[in-house]
């Protein structure tokens, strides 16, 4: 099975941290972020497509054609054109396999809640969180299937907040982002368009701390000293 990672983004609301390096280099507890994620991949995962751009160099030194075991396919993405396109660049990568998972490489999350995840055919990680309008809030049918996702919105019909983590299947490629905000595609839109002609399944995370500020690097740290992570 093959895992996608985007790690393509200027990391900008991290600043001053990312100036030097990229955001998934950026060190939680002495370990980059793209390093946690890496622990957190299903046995099931032989190779990560990761799409890289800003200080690429530094990422594949980082991780050089093979790391913890895994083989590293590397995709770039020259130009800041959003989610949606950092998926469709990858699509030589994924179009025969039967399905895949994809990441950001921005989050922390639980090895659990990833591996019932991928248990999937198709499925999206979830968090309960007490103020979902910063977040994707995913409304759910009563089979536990995705009716829909609204972006960031003002008043969230439930508290399901997207995690960034899917289990797609290569149908996601026909389907289009239509709508550009600042110039970028995004993969919301497309999961939109691929939900309403297949049931994607939703799992509950065991485990998520959101990292899209500097400070959330010692929030991040503070839990992790103070809770095992789950396994």
């Amino acid at each position: 099975m093959k895992a996608v990672i985007f790690a393509a983004g200027e990391g900008k609301r991290m600043h001053p941290l990312t100036l030097e390096r990229p955001k998934p280099l950026v060190e939680v507890l002495g370990k980059p972020l793209i390093q946690h994620i890496w622990e957190v991949l299903p046995e099931a995962v032989d190779e990560v497509v990761i799409v890289v751009g800003y200080k690429r160099e530094m990422i594949r030194d980082f991780l050089g054609d093979e790391f913890m075991g895994k083989r590293v396919t590397y995709v770039e993405q020259d130009e800041p054109l959003g989610t949606a396109h950092a998926l469709r660049i990858c699509k030589p990568h994924l179009e025969n396999e039967k399905k895949f998972l994809l990441m950001y490489a921005d989050d922390l999350h639980g090895k659990d809640g990833v591996a019932r995840c991928v248990e999937e055919d198709f499925a999206l990680l979830v968090s309960f969180v007490d103020d979902p309008r910063r977040f994707g809030v995913v409304v759910t049918n009563e089979d536990g299937t995705i009716k829909n996702i609204e972006e960031k919105p003002e008043h969230p019909k439930s508290n399901l907040a997207v995690t960034g983590v899917y289990v797609l299947s290569p149908k996601i490629f026909e389907y289009e982002a239509l709508h550009t905000k600042n110039g970028e595609y995004y993969l919301t839109d497309m999961i939109e368009e691929y939900i309403r002609h297949n049931p994607m399944q939703v799992v509950e995370s065991d485990f998520w701390v959101p990292i899209a500020y500097s400070h959330d690097i010692e929030r991040a740290e503070e839990i992790l000293e103070g809770l095992p992570r789950a396994n």
